[in-house]
């Protein structure tokens, strides 16, 4: 059995901003803190990417199964909103997710199925999510 894995290094910089790389160095993201906990406000908060990671796995699926299904639209956005816990550890309890599109005769049959497979079946990310998180979807077609 092949084991798929990925690893990503964090390192210290100072204070409490740390440099992470991803896929064998080829990508860095600078984490930091807010100044109210010793950080210098240098990148985004760990807790934040969750969000980043979970908009950017459904928004390239649903890029790709729309391709598929030759659905045309002029934008598409996806905004994910977390809301956290108050006892700590804090972590998202609800996420949504709003699929913003926009378009002519958009195909709404389409754009459902598209969000549906990335929700359910494909989007890695939503799964892992799921295990602790509600999450919520909205496809909204704007003129």
């Amino acid at each position: 059995m092949n084991v798929m894995k990925e690893k990503v290094d964090i390192r210290w910089r100072d204070e409490m901003a740390f440099d992470a790389s991803l896929h064998e160095n080829t990508h860095k993201i600078v984490l930091d803190a807010m100044p109210a906990v010793g950080g210098r406000d240098l990148g985004p908060r760990p807790k934040a990417l969750i969000l980043v990671a979970l908009g950017g796995c459904t928004a390239m699926d649903v890029v790709s199964m729309l391709k598929k299904m030759r659905v045309n639209f002029d934008y598409f956005n996806v905004e994910v909103e977390g809301e956290l816990t108050e006892e700590h550890p804090k972590y998202y309890h609800t996420l949504t997710v709003n699929y913003i599109f926009r378009g002519k005769d958009l195909p709404m049959d389409k754009l459902e199925k598209a969000v549906n497979l990335s929700q359910e079946r494909y989007c890695g990310v939503s799964e892992m999510l799921r295990k602790s998180s509600k999450i919520i979807h909205n496809i909204i077609v704007e003129d």
